[in-house]
């Protein structure tokens, strides 16, 4: 088999290896949350009146649940590695083509920050008109019980989601797609981001408003400077700042995001 018809052979197997990377992780996460949808619209309760919990307490044995946590963290990382894995075989060197490394940490942080906070102040204005119109569900950033441990545990989730979701949603999906050539760029774009807004349809509608639009801004982020490493860190500290502020902040602080029948 020449070089070119092996090239041609592998890139028509990229389809078939993006639904497998997918359905073992967010793809999979994305059907579940059009299951909890369904489940909450046809409740009883409105929308509104139910809620979303992230991070949920899994045992109520401390260390129990800190094991568990910490264990779910570690295998919901593997399917970044599979698709770490994949690129290499085929030649491409992931760290310094999707821009996930060390070389501009100064640029890295800088848009990370500018990034997170020009998404988060707009992203939290939705968050409330979309549960006040009953669009959405109420949101807990946290069930977890309060020890030692949670803070550590919801930051360890926070930086894990970051990684999970830019590396796959953005570095490799953009990557396999433009390698298939089928779709043009604009396509591609919203390939991204419906994924990244389908796997958070669990909060219900507003979620997956609001993470779409994200996930056109860090997918023209993306293509603009082929830097991951900006997205994961404004990532994680949109999900820092969301886990770690519900934890610590008063209750008193939080009521105004409730809804108000």
């Amino acid at each position: 088999m020449t070089l070119e018809r092996q090239q041609s052979s592998t890139r028509s197997a990229y389809p078939a290896e993006i639904a497998i990377v997918l359905l073992l992780s967010l793809g999979q996460s994305a059907i579940w949350s059009v299951v909890s949808l369904t489940a909450k619209l046809t409740a009883e309760k409105p929308l509104a009146s139910q809620t979303a919990t992230l991070n949920p307490t899994t045992s109520a044995r401390p260390y129990l649940d800190l094991t568990n946590q910490v264990l779910s963290i570690l295998f919901d990382l593997m399917p970044v590695l599979l698709a770490w894995y994949l690129l290499r075989r085929d030649g491409l060197q992931p760290g310094r083509e999707l821009g996930i490394d060390h070389r501009r940490p100064g640029f890295d942080l800088g848009w990370g920050a500018g990034l997170a906070a020009a998404i988060g102040l707009p992203g939290l204005l939705l968050v409330y008109a979309a549960l006040q119109l009953g669009l959405s569900a109420q949101i807990v950033p946290s069930g977890l019980n309060a020890y030692w441990w949670t803070v550590p545990v919801l930051i360890m989730s926070a930086i894990q989601n970051a990684i999970l979701e830019e590396v796959l949603v953005v570095g490799y999906l953009i990557t396999r797609l433009q390698q298939i050539g089928r779709l043009s760029m604009p396509w591609i774009i919203v390939c991204s981001a419906v994924l990244r807004g389908s796997y958070h349809l669990y909060q219900g509608f507003g979620g997956f408003v609001g993470n779409f639009v994200m996930g056109v801004v860090f997918a023209l982020f993306y293509l603009k400077t082929k830097r991951v490493m900006p997205l994961i860190v404004a990532h994680s500290l949109l999900d820092i700042t969301a886990f770690v502020g519900y934890e610590l902040l008063p209750d008193s602080w939080l009521d105004w995001l409730k809804y108000q029948p």
